[in-house]
């Protein structure tokens, strides 16, 4: 007699969702308050300085001739305003060529210092020898050498500016994580290979700091040349009204150099966010 087993009939698989089409980051009001507070924390901080400043001069702690109150650098700026923000003009275009030149010429001697440990050794004491004389005694010298005009002023940017950026590149490049390192190896990649796709990219974020640290540095170096060498420029303006006994509009010229730092900061912290934005998710925030 045969046996004649009934069978159940299989279960179908259960389909796979459908993967979740993308989308993008929905706003927030935290997005909003981040906003704000971070539009009103710098400002607050100014207020606040302007106001210790008021006070100063107020109770007469430093003499008028040298720190006039806040009242009267205003007036100077309005009173001046298309003079100086002619001048202005003249320093912010000195400050970002010279910062752009230092930027190429220091990024390309960092590869230098990394890719050899002969050049490395050999450069690495006189790079430090040159960026630790004092650039304002260089000056005269520059005069003599390059004439009036632009020449010496971006000089003594890239002088001042280029070796944060060396210094940075090198570093960066020379500490490449080991685990980045190894999975080069395991993929046979040539050496521009893993220069193009792993260490120069892990070496952004430390090019960058050394770029912010030279970007203030430039503005620096723009106002000493003007001192030095400059027919023009902002300071130009702090020296030459600064000698008449003009100091309101002297400090004007200086909280206008102030404020372009700031500005041309700002603009590389964003081109750093915007060119990075694998940074601020793969590390700690405060």
């Amino acid at each position: 007699m045969t046996d004649v087993r009934s069978r159940q009939p299989e279960a179908a698989p259960a389909p796979e969702p459908a993967p979740a089409a993308p989308r993008g980051r929905r706003w927030r009001p935290a997005d909003l308050r981040d906003g704000v507070t971070a539009a009103l924390l710098p400002a607050a901080g100014l207020l606040i300085a302007f106001s210790v400043w008021w006070l100063v001069a107020r109770l007469e702690l430093v003499h008028p001739a040298a720190l006039p109150p806040p009242g009267d650098v205003l007036t100077a700026f309005r009173l001046g305003q298309d003079r100086l923000l002619e001048h202005t003009v003249t320093t912010t275009g000195e400050i970002l060529l010279g910062f752009l030149l230092s930027a190429v010429a220091g990024v390309l001697i960092g590869l230098s210092l990394a890719a050899s440990r002969t050049v490395e050794r050999m450069f690495t004491p006189l790079l430090v020898a040159v960026n630790a004389v004092p650039k304002i005694t260089l000056g005269p010298l520059l005069v003599v050498a390059l004439g009036w005009g632009q020449k010496p002023i971006l000089t003594m940017v890239f002088l001042l500016c280029f070796f944060p950026i060396v210094l940075s590149t090198a570093t960066g490049l020379t500490t490449t994580s080991a685990e980045l390192a190894e999975l080069v190896r395991s993929w046979n990649a040539s050496r521009w290979q893993a220069f193009r796709k792993v260490r120069f990219p892990a070496a952004l974020p430390q090019i960058f700091v050394g770029l912010k640290v030279a970007m203030p540095l430039a503005a620096i170096g723009a106002v000493i040349g003007e001192f030095q060498a400059g027919e023009g420029g902002l300071g130009f303006v702090i020296q030459q009204y600064a000698g008449i006994g003009d100091t309101a509009t002297a400090w004007a010229a200086i909280i206008l150099v102030a404020l372009v730092s700031i500005l041309l900061y700002a603009v590389l912290v964003l081109v750093e966010r915007r060119s990075l934005p694998w940074v601020r998710e793969t590390t700690s925030s405060r």
